[in-house]
């Protein structure tokens, strides 16, 4: 069974060899938490008492300022950082994409990133070979799939990433955003695969700050501030706590309708 159980969970990052407290200026604002000064060596208290408990099915967005502490409960949830304290129990197959570009050679053609991308997300080489040719298909890349990944501007990049990225299979998708550098026409094909990710894997937990994008994908929200779990509710619900207006009352008609919402 899917699941997620994070308990009393702290994440904490020393910083060494600080001589002064204008480190600790330099860092503050920049990164999720806050600094102790409990010890001789300053610590960022990135992540705070985090208590979570999600399961099949859910949909759940990260939502807070940046530094708040989303992307640091992104890699607590996948298994990159460990909890200082407390604990995290994590019960599922992960796919953690937090950027489209980890995981592909730019010397190598699109082509072989295709099945390296896929590997690093857990897929096997034979589930990736199946794959290709809709992945190509879908990046409207053509021939420049057998040049070097240097050859390709940073919206081509994205196009190849996110073929391969909305190809897996995962039972607990962790998703950072990092989409914003293709055209619109792509990006409302690349929405569609995107909403079938998520309709095909267990879980979800997807960091935004796209209102629109959160409402296509997701049901729930965690509201972060300075490392901590400051609401945990409906979507709409958190997101007008957090934004202090109700996110319909900023949203076009078209969006309303295309989201179901009058």
């Amino acid at each position: 069974m899917v699941s997620i159980e994070v308990r009393n969970a702290c994440v904490d990052f020393p910083i060494f060899d600080a001589k002064t407290r204008s480190l600790k200026k330099a860092v503050l604002g920049k990164v999720g938490g806050k600094i102790s000064d409990a010890s001789r060596v300053p610590i960022i208290e990135a992540l705070d008492n985090i208590t979570l408990s999600l399961k099949e099915g859910d949909r759940v967005a990260l939502v807070g300022h940046n530094g708040a502490g989303k992307s640091t409960l992104l890699r607590l949830l996948s298994g990159i950082y460990e909890p200082t304290r407390g604990t995290a129990e994590i019960n599922g197959k992960i796919a953690p994409v937090f950027d489209l570009a980890v995981g592909m050679d730019p010397e190598i053609s699109g082509l072989e990133n295709i099945l390296i991308r896929g590997l690093f997300l857990g897929m096997t080489r034979k589930e990736m070979q199946e794959r290709v040719d809709d992945i190509a298909a879908f990046t409207d890349l053509g021939d420049y799939l057998r040049l070097p990944l240097r050859t390709y501007s940073a919206g081509m990049r994205v196009r190849l990433a996110l073929g391969v990225v909305t190809s897996i299979d995962p039972e607990i998708l962790l998703l950072d955003e990092g989409i914003g550098a293709v055209d619109a026409e792509f990006m409302a094909k690349a929405r569609t695969r995107l909403v079938d990710l998520v309709r095909r894997s267990g879980m979800l937990v997807f960091a935004s700050h796209s209102d629109e994008l959160l409402f296509e994908l997701c049901d729930t929200a965690i509201w972060m501030d300075e490392g901590r779990v400051r609401m945990h509710g409906s979507l709409r619900e958190v997101l007008t706590a957090y934004k202090g207006r109700d996110p319909f009352e900023y949203m076009s008609h078209e969006t309303l309708e295309r989201l179901g919402e009058r």
